[in-house]
C-alpha cells in the first residue's frame, strides 16, 4: 500500500489531539488522506495504550493507599478502644476493692499502658487530619501542660553552634552577628556514683621545742568504719524507704563496681538502728505526749530459723492526733497481738485513743483517764461491703447518711478544735441522732443473724466510742490517719517477706519511726537521717531533742 506524504493539516489535528481531544470536529477529519488517517489511528492507539498503563498504575496505587488507609482506621478504632477501657478501669468503681498497694501498682501500669497506647495512636495520625485540628463540633482536646523543672536540680548546659558562622549566600559570605538563643529543658540521670572520701590530717611539728600538733580526726558514728553517714543513710533509707532488700543493694552497688555483701549491708543497718535508740526514746516520749493518739497494729511474718518457717508477729503504730500541728508516728514489734502490748506501751498516758472496735484494746482504756474513740470508716465498712455484696437498700441508705457527716468533716477541715467542735454541735450531731434513730428502727425489719442486721449491730454495739468526735474537736471521725502510716509496712512485707529476728523487728520499728515522721514534716529521708548521724556523736544528750523529727533543721 502506498502512503501518502504528511500533510499540514494532519500535524495541526494531531497537535490538537494531544492538547484537546474534544476540540476536534468531523470536518478536520475529512481532511486527512488514506495515509494520515493510518498515521493518525497508530499514534492514536499509541497513546491510548500509555494512558491505560498509567489509568492501571494509578488505580493500583490507589488500592494500595485505601487498604493502608483501612488498616490504619482499623488500628487507630483498636487503640482508641483500649484507651477509652482503661480509663473506665481507671476511674471504675471496681478499683475501690483493691488494696492501696494494688491499687498503686495497677495504675502505674495503667499510666504506662496509657502512654504507649498514646505514642501508637499520635504516630497513626496523619499529620494535618482532622484529629488534630479538631471539628466544628468537637473542641481539640487540650494537651496536658508539663510541668516546670524544678529551680534547684543543676544545670549541665551544651552549646550547640554552627561550625561556621559566615553568611551561606555565596553573593554575602559575611560574618553573621549571634542575635538569640533558644533554650529547651529535659530532665537526666546519672547513677549513684560511689566515691572514696579521704580525710587528710597534717602533722605539724616545732624544731625548737620538739612538739608535733595535729588535728583530731572527725568523730563518727562508728569508728573505723567504712561507710560515711551519707552511704549508712542510703542504704538504710533504700531498705526501709524504698523496700529494697539488702540483695537488691547488693547487685545494685556490684553495678558500679563495688563489693558489698549482703551481711555488710545489714551489719550497716543493724549499727544505724542501735545508734538511733536514743532518739527513738526521745521520739516515742514526743508522740506519747500528745492527749489524742491513733492506734493500729498490722501482720509481720517473723522467722523461726528452729522450725524453718515464719510465723506472726505484729507491728503495732501509735501515731499523734490528725489535727495535731506536729505530728509524728511511733512503731513497736511485738511478738503478738494481745492486749498486754498496748498496756505496756501505753502504761503512763491518758487521753483519748482512736482505735477499731478491736478487743485488745479493751484493758487498757479501762483505766481512769482514757476514753475511746471508735472509728467511723469501719462502720461504714460494713455497710459498703453488704451493698457491693447484694446491692441492700439499706446499706446504700446508711452509706449516704454517714456521707453527710464525712461533708461536714470537708467543710470543717482547717478549723481551729473549737470551731470544729460548734460545727459538729450544730450540724453533725442532728445527723448523727437521726442516723441512730433509723439504725434502731431499721434493726427491728430485720431478722437476727441476717448480714444486715450484723452490719447495724456493729454501729449500734459501739454507739458511744463512735460518739467521741461530738464531745471533742480534736477527735477525728476516722481511723484513716494511722492507716496511712501503717501503709510503708504493707509494702516492705511485699518485697522483703518477713522479719529475721526479734532485734531486727525492734531495730525496724526504731528506724521506721524516724523516718516516716520526718516524712510527716516534709523532710528528705536521707538528707534527715545522713544529717543526724554526722552530728549524733558530737550532740549533747540534753539537746538531743534537735535531732528529732518535729525539731531537726538541717545543719549549716
Amino acid at each position: 500500500m502506498e502512503y501518502l506524504p504528511i500533510s499540514g493539516a494532519f500535524e495541526a489535528l494531531y497537535s490538537l489531539c494531544m492538547l484537546d481531544p474534544h476540540a476536534i470536529k468531523v470536518q478536520d477529519i475529512s481532511a486527512l488522506n488514506p495515509s494520515e488517517w493510518a498515521s493518525f489511528a497508530g499514534q492514536l492507539l499509541a497513546q491510548i495504550n500509555e494512558q491505560s498503563k498509567h489509568i492501571a498504575e494509578q488505580a493500583k496505587r490507589i488500592n494500595a493507599d485505601a487498604q493502608a488507609i483501612k488498616w490504619r482506621d482499623a488500628k487507630i478504632e483498636s487503640i482508641t478502644f483500649q484507651l477509652t477501657r482503661l480509663k473506665a478501669w481507671k476511674f471504675g468503681a471496681k478499683t475501690e476493692r483493691m488494696s492501696a498497694e494494688q491499687r498503686s501498682l495497677f495504675e502505674e501500669t495503667l499510666a504506662a499502658d496509657q502512654a504507649s497506647l498514646e505514642a501508637q495512636l499520635a504516630a497513626l495520625q496523619p499529620s494535618g487530619s482532622t484529629q488534630d485540628r479538631g471539628t466544628p463540633d468537637k473542641q481539640p482536646r487540650r494537651q496536658p501542660k508539663r510541668e516546670a523543672l524544678a529551680p534547684h536540680l543543676p544545670r549541665v548546659d551544651t552549646r550547640v553552634e554552627p561550625e561556621n558562622t559566615n553568611c551561606p549566600s555565596p553573593e554575602c559570605g559575611q560574618p553573621m552577628v549571634r542575635v538569640g538563643e533558644d533554650i529547651s529543658e529535659r530532665l537526666d540521670i546519672v547513677p549513684a556514683q560511689f566515691f572514696v572520701q579521704r580525710q587528710i590530717r597534717g602533722k605539724w611539728a616545732c624544731r625548737c621545742c620538739q612538739l608535733m600538733v595535729q588535728e583530731p580526726a572527725v568523730a563518727q558514728v562508728f569508728d573505723n568504719a567504712l561507710p560515711t553517714p551519707g552511704l549508712q543513710a542510703h542504704t538504710v533509707v533504700s531498705r526501709f524507704c524504698d523496700h529494697m532488700p539488702y540483695y537488691r543493694q547488693e547487685q545494685i552497688n556490684a553495678r558500679s563496681g563495688v563489693h558489698t555483701p549482703r551481711s555488710t549491708l545489714a551489719a550497716w543497718g543493724g549499727q544505724t538502728g542501735a545508734q538511733l535508740l536514743p532518739l527513738y526514746d526521745a521520739h516515742r516520749a514526743f508522740v506519747l505526749g500528745s492527749r489524742v493518739l491513733h492506734a493500729d497494729e498490722t501482720p509481720i511474718g517473723l522467722l523461726e530459723p528452729g522450725a524453718g518457717k515464719t510465723k506472726k508477729a505484729y507491728m503495732w503504730a501509735y501515731a499523734r492526733g490528725a489535727f495535731e500541728d506536729m505530728p509524728g508516728v511511733v512503731y513497736d514489734f511485738c511478738e503478738g497481738r494481745g492486749g498486754k502490748y498496748p498496756h505496756e506501751f501505753l502504761k503512763d498516758w491518758t487521753g483519748t485513743l482512736v482505735v477499731d472496735a478491736y478487743a485488745g484494746y479493751d484493758a487498757t482504756m479501762s483505766l481512769e483517764g482514757r476514753k475511746t474513740a471508735n472509728c467511723l470508716a469501719h462502720a461504714r465498712r460494713k455497710f459498703d461491703e453488704l451493698f457491693k455484696a447484694n446491692a441492700s437498700p439499706v446499706a446504700a441508705q446508711a452509706i449516704g447518711r454517714i456521707a453527710w457527716l464525712y461533708r461536714v468533716e470537708a467543710d470543717a477541715r482547717g478549723l481551729s478544735c473549737e470551731q470544729r467542735l460548734q460545727m459538729r454541735q450544730e450540724r453533725s450531731k442532728p445527723l448523727w441522732e437521726e442516723l441512730h434513730a433509723w439504725l434502731r428502727l431499721e434493726r427491728t425489719r430485720v431478722p437476727d443473724g441476717s448480714a444486715i442486721a450484723k452490719a447495724i449491730d456493729y454501729s449500734l454495739n459501739h454507739w458511744q466510742a463512735l460518739s467521741e468526735f461530738l464531745k471533742d474537736g480534736a477527735v477525728p471521725v476516722d481511723n484513716n490517719w494511722i492507716e496511712n502510716q501503717m501503709r510503708p509496712w504493707g509494702l516492705g512485707r511485699k518485697n522483703w517477706l518477713f522479719i529475721g529476728s526479734q532485734l531486727a523487728g525492734e531495730r525496724a520499728a526504731v528506724v521506721m519511726s524516724l523516718l516516716q515522721s520526718a516524712k510527716l514534716h516534709g523532710h528528705d529521708p536521707f538528707a534527715y537521717l545522713k544529717d543526724i548521724l554526722t552530728r549524733l556523736p558530737t550532740q549533747l544528750n540534753s539537746r538531743i531533742d534537735e535531732l528529732l523529727p518535729h525539731r531537726w533543721q538541717r545543719a549549716g
